[in-house]
C-alpha cells in the first residue's frame, strides 16, 4: 500500500499553464496523481486525481466535436480552464480544457482519492464510504460541490477550484477504453492509477 501523507494547512502550488502538455492525451496522463483543490466557506477539500479520460481533436464523443456553443464555450478556452456541464439531468461533471484556444478538446476528471476535507465530502455525498465519495464524475462533483458556477474558472491559479502539484508519489499509470459513451468508446484514452480503490468502472478495466 502506498503511504498517505495528508497535507492539511500546507501550501499547495497551482500547476503552471506552461507545464501542462498541449496534447490532450498527454494532459490526461499528466494529471494522474495531481491534486484537485476545492476552497469553500466551510473549508478546503482536496483529492488526488486517479482517473481521467481524454477527448481529443476530431473525437465524435467530445462535446466540442460539432463546434462552439453557449453551453460548451469553456471547453474552447486555452488549456487549464474548467468546463463543467450537467448530464443526464442528474449530475455535473468537471473537465479540464486542453490544447490551444479554440480547439474544443478536454480531459474529463473521472475520480479522486480523497485527501483533505473528507468529513465535508461525506456530508455533501451523504455517505461515509470512503470508496464511494469521489468515484465517478458525478459523485466527484457532488462531493466537492462543483456546479455551473465553477464553469470557466482558471484552474492554474488559486481560487475556489484549482489544480495543484502532486503531494504523494504516483503508482503505475494504466490505459483502457473509455466508459459510459457509445461513440468511439474503444479508443484507449482512459487513464488510471493502477491499484487505486477509488477509480470507477468495471474491475477488469482497472487492473
Amino acid at each position: 500500500m502506498r503511504p498517505k501523507t495528508p497535507h492539511a494547512n500546507k501550501s499547495l502550488r497551482p500547476l503552471r499553464r506552461k507545464d501542462l502538455p498541449i496534447d490532450t492525451e498527454s494532459l490526461a496522463r499528466y494529471l494522474i496523481g495531481k491534486t484537485l483543490v476545492r476552497e469553500t466557506a466551510r473549508g478546503r477539500m482536496t483529492g488526488r486525481i486517479v482517473e481521467t479520460e481524454a477527448y481529443v481533436l476530431g473525437d465524435a464523443a467530445g462535446h466540442g466535436f460539432k463546434g462552439e456553443t453557449q453551453r460548451n464555450r469553456s471547453l474552447f478556452l486555452e488549456r487549464g480552464h474548467a468546463y463543467v456541464y450537467f448530464i443526464y439531468g442528474m449530475h455535473y461533471a468537471l473537465n479540464v480544457s486542453s490544447g490551444e484556444k479554440g480547439e474544443g478538446t478536454g480531459v474529463l476528471i473521472r475520480a479522486l482519492e480523497p485527501i483533505e476535507g473528507t468529513a465535508q465530502m461525506e456530508k455533501n455525498r451523504r455517505t461515509k464510504n470512503p470508496h464511494e465519495l469521489t468515484k465517478g464524475p458525478g459523485r466527484l462533483a457532488q462531493a466537492l460541490k462543483i456546479d455551473k458556477k465553477e464553469d470557466g474558472i482558471d484552474l492554474c491559479k488559486k481560487g475556489p477550484l484549482y489544480l495543484a502539484e502532486s503531494k504523494i508519489p504516483t503508482n503505475e499509470i494504466k490505459v483502457s477504453k473509455r466508459i459510459g459513451i457509445t461513440k468511439e468508446a474503444d479508443r484507449p484514452l482512459r487513464f488510471h492509477e493502477k491499484g487505486s480503490q477509488h477509480t470507477s468502472g468495471p474491475k477488469h478495466l482497472n487492473r
